[in-house]
């Protein structure tokens, strides 16, 4: 009994870690940016598969990608936003057009990275073996590859949230997050900041990608869900809240976890329930305000 609780709760942390990555991105980009971006599941995917491709082919550990993976969709995070956003907030009346413009603008990169990604890699599911022998963990038996995305996730959460807290930049995120008008008076270059935000995002999808396709099975259609995911986190952590979004990924993929146990197909279902209590309920999520 006691082994079968671990499992649950040890499963769960190793997918709410995940989570966490994946909501901090879109948190920020939202949360500062005001971009919905519902291609952001896009950038996970291409994370995951670029990191197959490295270690199918050349051997590369899915370890060694995150240092590839991430900075390389930050770049194209930031030319994304230097150009494609920026622009589109130029030419927005109010706040609201640019809010619709952007979310029609991520649907479009959304099929453009997917049907680009099909013609890349085909439709087939993709996965290799890599830390795949058990650990015991207080009598409880775990793949290594999930013991290791987990500390790797915390690990990068952590440093990211001192980096928000700490870093110079990181304060110029929060200030403009907080009120971009007052930033900007003070000295921000808000553009500058807004693009770095976007990219920032798209380097936390970089990362979650290797770890996920460490864990699992990969196909282009995969980044759906894992944004429907990233919402649902960050409508639960508080609009905005980037530590809200740690926490709440942390608690989703607990709760994810448990109706797994139950039935692994009711999962998904679980998340759009909790979505719809939360904006019933309590639409500011946890520390949202």
């Amino acid at each position: 009994m006691f082994a079968t609780i671990l499992d649950v709760v040890i499963g769960g942390l190793i997918m709410g870690g995940i989570y966490a990555l994946i909501a901090v991105g879109l948190s920020l980009q939202y949360g500062v940016g005001r971009v919905l971006n519902i291609s952001h599941g896009e950038f996970i995917m291409l994370g995951a598969f670029a990191t197959w491709s490295l270690y199918t082919f050349l051997g590369i550990s899915p370890l060694l990608s995150l240092v590839i993976c991430g900075p390389v969709l930050f770049c194209f995070g930031f030319l994304i936003h230097a150009t494609l956003f920026r622009y589109l907030r130029k030419k927005s009346k109010s706040a609201g057009a640019f809010a619709d413009s952007s979310l029609l603008a991520s649907f479009g990169l959304l099929f453009i990275i997917q049907n680009l990604a099909l013609i890349t890699w085909k439709a087939d599911i993709r996965g290799y073996s890599y830390l795949d022998h058990s650990v015991s963990i207080f009598g409880a038996l775990f793949a290594a590859n999930r013991i290791v995305a987990l500390i790797f996730a915390v690990g990068i959460s952590i440093a990211f949230y001192l980096f928000l807290t700490r870093a110079r930049l990181g304060k110029a995120i929060r200030a403009a997050a907080e009120d971009p008008v007052t930033a900007q008076i003070m000295g921000v270059n808000i553009h500058r900041v807004l693009a770095v935000c976007f990219g920032l995002g798209a380097l936390m999808a970089g990362f979650a990608g290797p770890l996920i396709s460490m864990i699992y099975e990969i196909q282009p259609s995969m980044g759906l869900e894992y944004t429907i995911i990233a919402i649902v986190v960050v409508v639960l952590g508080g609009l905005g809240s980037i530590t809200g979004s740690l926490i709440g990924g942390f608690i989703l993929g607990l709760i994810g976890n448990i109706v797994t146990y139950f039935d692994a197909g009711l999962s998904l279902i679980a998340y759009y329930v909790i979505f719809i209590l939360l904006i019933l309920v309590k639409p500011t999520g946890i520390l949202g305000k």
